[in-house]
C-alpha cells in the first residue's frame, strides 16, 4: 500500500515541510510486512522495498569489513581510492585465510588476522 505522509512534530515539521511516501511492501519471502518512508515518489512498492534491501546489504557489507578487516576509515575520498582500499582489505583477508588453510591453522582466519 501506499501513502502520502507529512511529518506534523514541531521540529519535524520545520525541518522537513515536504510530504513524503509512505510504502508498505509485503515481502512473500519472507513472510513480513515491510515499511518504508521516502521521497521516492516515482518509484514503484517493489522497486522501494528492492533499494532498502540493497541498502542494507551494503550496510552490512561494510559491518563486515570494520569488524573482520578493521577498515575504521578510509584514506581517499575518492571513489577510487575506497575502492583500492577495500580491494587491498579484501586480498590481504584472502592470503591469510589461505596461509590459515594451508599451515592447517585450528583458529579462524578472523582470529588469525587479530594477532597479526
Amino acid at each position: 500500500t501506499d501513502a502520502e505522509v507529512k511529518l506534523t512534530g514541531y521540529l519535524s515539521g520545520k525541518k522537513y515541510p515536504e510530504s513524503f511516501r509512505l510504502v508498505r511492501y509485503y515481502d512473500e519471502e519472507d513472510d513480513r510486512e515491510l515499511t518504508f518512508l521516502t521521497n521516492a515518489k516515482q518509484l514503484s512498492a517493489l522497486d522501494v522495498a528492492n533499494l532498502y534491501k540493497k541498502r542494507w546489504l551494503i550496510e552490512l557489507f561494510f559491518k563486515w569489513l570494520k569488524q573482520h578487516l578493521k577498515i575504521k576509515k578510509f584514506w581517499g575520498t575518492t571513489e577510487n581510492a575506497v575502492r583500492i582500499q577495500i580491494s587491498v582489505a579484501i586480498i590481504t583477508y584472502c592470503l591469510v585465510a589461505i596461509v590459515q588453510h594451508d599451515m592447517k591453522l585450528k583458529r579462524s582466519t578472523y582470529e588469525v588476522l587479530q594477532i597479526l
